[in-house]
């Protein structure tokens, strides 16, 4: 199954980027690509702790897995190594069997130029999400988590 790795270098402290992945309102704020709109149904930012969250189209013309515009998920954090490590196991909500089936997520966080060094991996995309598209998506949603914390440093 195909996998989407993504690097970013983000200039906070690994504390600060460890706290904006398991924390709700943060999640909310940048796990969302350009162009959708996020809610948070659910979230237990603790190991073993359960999560649900849509992400909605803005424009009418994005079609969704879960609705006609959206596209609704579910997971769990199956390991949480504070300031180093998010592993999150997630699921569509849909009908269609070529978006089924358990994705791997793994945020590894890393000291780097004063920063961090934060790697994403996405493991075990359906067949019916495109690598390159999710890829995307997640380089959209992580400047996002770098603006955030970044700004949050800032103050």
């Amino acid at each position: 199954m195909p996998a989407t790795r993504v690097r970013r270098h983000i200039d906070a402290p690994r504390a600060r980027v460890y706290d904006a992945l398991v924390d709700a309102r943060a999640v909310a704020e940048w796990m969302v690509p350009d162009g959708m709109t996020s809610e948070v149904h659910a979230f237990d930012g603790r190991e073993g702790g359960a999560f649900r969250i849509s992400l909605t189209y803005d424009a009418p013309t994005g079609v969704g897995k879960t609705t006609a515009h959206t596209d609704t998920y579910h997971g769990r954090f199956v390991q949480l190594v504070p300031h180093e490590r998010v592993v999150q196991v997630v699921e569509f909500e849909t009908a269609d069997p070529s978006m089924r089936g358990e994705m791997t997520i793994t945020f590894t966080l890393a000291d780097a130029n004063g920063g961090t060094a934060l790697s994403a991996v996405h493991e075990h995309l359906p067949p019916g999400l495109s690598a390159a598209d999710n890829e995307t998506g997640w380089r959209m949603s992580l400047a996002k988590l770098a603006e955030l914390v970044e700004r949050e440093r800032a103050r």
